[in-house]
């Protein structure tokens, strides 16, 4: 009997750590203004990691049927570094294989990376639509007009709602990463803009040139998506990665004001990355996304500044953020360290200005 109650023990302390995991509901607070855990109803500060690609720059789609093991260890090194909050980026031609034809094994995959991030205690941020690398887009999609290519659209996401709508792992669907709306006077040819380090992060939601205002188009847009997802899951948050020069500001303009284009949304998300001497300008940037909705700066990095002003312009974002997510890249802290080139001792310094101020920001009252 003895040997049965220590062997019932030794079960129970090894599998203790998969319960302790389980994770609370995410919804906006009653006042609107930042998130909460809904059966706990405690203040909840989105802490994390853009998990765009890995150390050699592939995607998770190019990697993730065969090295499994490795985004395993890369989802408890973040966890382990204090992230609650991973962004995960999904490519569109990965998940359809025609305008209306879902790829039954992403999508299985997909629920494969819920059960993980349910498993080790993280949320996700899942970000749509991709289309980084150009190579992978299929040639069917940029064949499609305007009106086919936001069906499409509404289509992917009709399928990962689907499938996520039972998760409590996602934290939010984020329509598409830095979409713009087409500004020319003529037909655009390219649904991409600019690459930037082999991969294109822009994207056009309209090539065809149009009367209506911009906002408007970019606020029809998200009404399409979200109305899609809606039909198939209530829970879930809902968002759109914008680009610092969403603001209406004299040069160049994406088309996503955050005051004309939000209203479906649950909160906003923007990229924003301080420049050198800089600071005070991007913190007038990330005021002007302050528009009664919580606010998540989904992309930063000391990407253009100094570490000590990378940092002042996260502890004084804090009067108008409400979450911050930076990235990792399925390098260890340690092996950063251990690195002799300047982009190792960047993301050295980084991951330990993450790891250090954790505790403070998702304790913040």
């Amino acid at each position: 009997m003895r040997i049965f109650l220590l062997i019932a023990l030794m079960f129970f302390v090894s599998v203790k750590p998969l319960v302790a995991a389980e994770l609370d509901w995410i919804q906006i607070s009653p006042d609107g203004k930042s998130f909460i855990t809904v059966e706990e109803q405690k203040k909840f500060v989105p802490w994390g990691f853009n998990y765009d690609h890995d150390r050699d720059g592939r995607l998770l789609e190019d990697y993730w049927s065969t090295e499994w093991k490795a985004v395993e260890q890369d989802f408890a090194e973040m966890k382990q570094l204090g992230a609650n909050v991973v962004r995960i980026h999904l490519q569109f031609g990965k998940f359809m294989s025609a305008p209306d034809q879902p790829r039954n094994a992403a999508l299985k995959k997909l629920d494969e990376l819920l059960k993980l991030a349910e498993r080790t205690g993280l949320y996700l941020d899942l970000t749509g639509l991709g289309c980084y690398h150009k190579q992978d887009v299929p040639a069917w999609y940029d064949r499609l007009t305007d009106k086919e290519r936001w069906q499409a659209q509404a289509n992917f996401w009709e399928a990962i709602a689907r499938q996520c709508a039972n998760s409590p792992a996602i934290f939010c669907y984020d329509l598409m990463n830095e979409p713009v709306v087409h500004a020319g006077k003529k037909k655009g040819t390219d649904w991409l803009g600019p690459g930037f380090a082999g991969k294109h992060f822009v994207q056009r939601i309209t090539l065809s040139p149009s009367e209506q205002p911009r906002p408007e188009i970019a606020a029809a847009w998200i009404k399409t998506l979200v109305d899609t997802i809606r039909k198939q899951d209530q829970r879930h948050l809902i968002t759109v990665g914008m680009v610092p020069w969403s603001l209406k500001r004299p040069g160049l303009q994406s088309g996503f004001v955050p005051e004309q284009v939000s209203q479906h949304l649950d909160f906003l998300s923007v990229h924003i990355y301080p420049e050198k001497g800089k600071v005070d300008e991007a913190l007038e940037t990330l005021k002007g996304f302050d528009i009664g909705k919580p606010i998540v700066i989904e992309e930063t990095f000391p990407l253009k500044s100094s570490p000590q002003e990378f940092e002042e312009f996260i502890q004084k974002s804090k009067q108008y953020a409400d979450g911050w997510i930076g990235f990792y890249w399925g390098k260890t802290l340690d092996e950063y360290k251990q690195g002799k080139t300047i982009r190792d001792a960047i993301m050295a310094s980084w991951l330990k200005f993450f790891q250090k101020n954790g505790p403070q920001f998702k304790s913040e009252p």
